[in-house]
C-alpha cells in the first residue's frame, strides 16, 4: 500500500490550495487529510468515508472541502480562505477495508505567508 500526496506551496493569506492524495494497493474505507503544525501535535482535519460522509475539524469548516474519488482511490482537499495558522504538514491517510490498517502518505507542506 503507497499513498502519495502532493499540491502544498506557498499562498498568501485569503488564498487557496489544492491537496491530492493517491493511494494504491488496496481499497480504502475511510480517508482523509490531517495536519501538524511545528511544535504541535498531529491534528484531524477532514475525513470522508467510501460513502461520501464526511467530518471537518471546526477550525476549517466552511473553508475547506473533502472529496474522494472511489474509482482512482484519491482523496482531494480544497483550502479556502486560507489564514497563517494553516500552515503546516498536511498528511493524508487511507484506512484499509480488509485489514483495518491505517496508512499514510508522506506529507506534504502549506505555508499561508505574505
Amino acid at each position: 500500500v503507497q499513498l502519495q500526496a502532493y499540491g502544498g506551496g506557498l499562498v498568501q493569506p485569503g488564498g487557496s490550495l489544492r491537496l491530492s492524495c493517491t493511494a494504491s494497493g488496496s481499497i480504502f474505507t475511510d480517508m482523509g487529510w490531517y495536519r501538524q503544525a511545528p511544535g504541535k501535535q498531529r491534528e484531524l482535519v477532514a475525513t470522508v468515508s467510501a460513502g461520501g460522509s464526511t467530518n471537518y475539524a471546526d477550525s476549517v469548516k466552511g473553508r475547506f472541502a473533502i472529496s474522494r474519488d472511489n474509482a482512482k482511490n484519491t482523496v482531494s482537499l480544497q483550502m479556502n480562505s486560507l489564514k497563517p495558522e494553516d500552515t503546516a504538514v498536511y498528511y493524508c491517510n487511507a484506512q484499509n477495508m480488509f485489514t483495518r490498517v491505517v496508512y499514510w502518505g508522506q506529507g506534504t507542506l502549506v505555508t499561508v505567508s505574505s
